[in-house]
């Protein structure tokens, strides 16, 4: 068994002045302790999400009690375990959700949210893997129920999240139509195995979708919400569900015809995932390993990685996504 040297300290990014004018520095701060049940990770890459941006900004704090650091996953090497926790974990490749803490150079999480690194994978691309597919996979299998060889339908489809759906909803047998915001993001969805991709700025994708899909769609994955939501249910199919994780369009909704959603039976569903017990993040996990496990160690599905970047440039990938600039995710670097 190898004995790993843990310093007492550690660098981490640390948010300035939070809101509007915030910034990136990287600091100085205590490596954490382990709680019961908890593995210390020694962080390879970290996974940048949107979230990030809305922490930074102060519109999204993180849960009580968890670390304040930005960074909601990360890809490394366990280097200590706590008391109840298999040594056998010491030294082995893994990829994890962290509720925080992510941008640094060691992390500590509970021992059941571990994810073996498959062999086929870099360090970067393992910490492209654990927000994208688990997010998508809860709202397909765990909030939404979109059944095998059924209809999906993706908002932000060359997204971190919209690539990994559009993956899991082919490995399912869907038809899976995507929106986008470029023609290049079209040709990136298509070339992932996507059956339609609709450039929302060019198009009207409602009147598109319903042309290619007169009966709609079982599940609507929807991270714009505003005025989408009427869309959506026009859009959706007998029983179909929408399933809303963000609001990047706005928090409102200008127009919701109920009495179109009582036509179709539809359910309109929200959801997130950090703020998720640690419990049902294990059980989501397990659920996500047992159906995709295998493609994913196979490479059947695999994170697109638009670029990683040094955790130095932090502040240049912040931009990047802030700005739709790329297709799948972008990964900051701690070699």
């Amino acid at each position: 068994m190898q004995n790993y040297q843990i310093p007492a300290q550690m660098t981490a990014i640390e948010v300035i002045n939070p809101g509007k004018q915030s910034q990136l520095q990287q600091v100085t701060v205590a490596v954490p302790g382990l709680k019961a049940g908890q593995v210390l990770v020694k962080v390879s890459a970290a996974g940048i999400n949107r979230a990030d941006l809305l922490q930074r900004s102060g519109l999204y704090p993180p849960p009580a009690g968890e670390s304040d650091i930005l960074g909601l996953e990360v890809a490394g090497t366990v280097v200590a375990v706590s008391e109840g926790v298999s040594s056998d974990w010491l030294g082995e490749a893994v990829f994890a959700l962290v509720p925080g803490g992510g941008y640094a150079q060691y992390v500590a999480l509970p021992a059941e949210h571990l994810i073996k690194k498959p062999a086929a994978l870099g360090m970067a691309q393992a910490a492209a893997c654990a927000e994208v597919f688990l997010t998508a996979f809860q709202a397909m299998r765990a909030v939404g129920n979109l059944p095998d060889q059924g209809a999906l339908l993706v908002h932000a489809g060359a997204s971190g999240v919209g690539t990994a759906a559009i993956q899991l909803g082919k490995a399912l047998g869907c038809f899976v139509a995507v929106t986008v915001g470029s023609d290049e993001k079209a040709k990136a969805c298509l070339a992932l195995g996507a059956d339609v991709a609709i450039n929302y700025k060019t198009h009207d994708f409602a009147a598109e979708l319903k042309a290619v899909r007169p009966q709609g769609f079982d599940l609507i994955i929807d991270p714009v919400a505003a005025d989408y939501i009427a869309k959506d249910i026009q859009l959706l199919a007998l029983d179909g569900q929408i399933v809303v994780l963000s609001m990047l369009g706005g928090r409102m909704t200008p127009e919701l015809d109920l009495g179109l959603m009582l036509k179709k039976r539809g359910q309109l569903l929200c959801s997130t995932l950090r703020s998720r017990t640690d419990s049902y993040k294990a059980a989501l996990i397990s659920d996500f390993n047992q159906q995709f496990g295998s493609a994913l160690a196979a490479g059947n599905i695999k994170p697109v990685l638009a670029e990683s970047i040094d955790w130095s440039e932090a502040e240049r990938a912040h931009q990047l996504l802030s700005a739709n600039a790329v297709v799948g995710k972008l990964v900051l670097t701690l070699f």
